[in-house]
């Protein structure tokens, strides 16, 4: 029955409110957001990164030193012109060197940006013309990082694209 004070009819008043809509609907997004920050917490105690280095301040001090040396060392003004032929043969040609002596072996690094395991790496010995000789492993194309250094030097680093086959290094890639 209704009554002149209330317009609603007398049945919908005595519905509890956990029948309702929109309690449930209002107390959902709360939930949810419980919901997640237990499951990021859970994640974060599962998976340890830990710190990359615990004195990376320090080796950074110290990379920053041997970088200051480096441009103070004759080294800088070496360079190297690489040379790949098709069966594999590789010829390094060193440009500059100052006073230093000859090294006894070069060691040629070709790396994958994205697959450490598949490095190649190539001790070039020195062959009766000064040049420096070896041989390269099944080259494939695609990107290629190179690096050239022998026990007391490193030339910059670089990266090639596409077939290997003349690449400059150094005072070299200058010119």
């Amino acid at each position: 029955m209704k009554s002149r004070a209330s317009s609603f009819p007398v049945e919908r008043l005595s519905r509890r409110w956990y029948r309702e809509p929109w309690p449930w609907l209002l107390m959902a997004g709360p939930f949810v957001a419980i919901l997640a920050s237990l499951a990021s917490a859970w994640l974060a105690l599962r998976s340890d990164d830990g710190v990359v280095a615990q004195d990376y301040y320090k080796q950074g001090l110290r990379i920053n030193e041997r970088l200051k040396n480096a441009a103070m060392k004759p080294e800088s003004e070496l360079g190297a012109t690489i040379i790949i032929g098709a069966g594999g043969e590789v010829r390094v040609r060193m440009e500059g060197g100052g006073s230093g002596a000859a090294p006894q072996s070069l060691r040629l690094t070709l790396a994958r940006p994205a697959a450490s395991a598949r490095d190649e790496i190539v001790i070039l010995k020195p062959a009766q013309d000064g040049d420096y000789v070896g041989v390269l492993g099944a080259q494939t194309p695609g990107r290629w990082i190179v690096t050239l250094e022998s026990g007391a030097w490193r030339l910059p680093t670089t990266t090639v694209m596409g077939p290997l086959s003349e690449i400059r290094l150094g005072t070299a890639d200058r010119s």
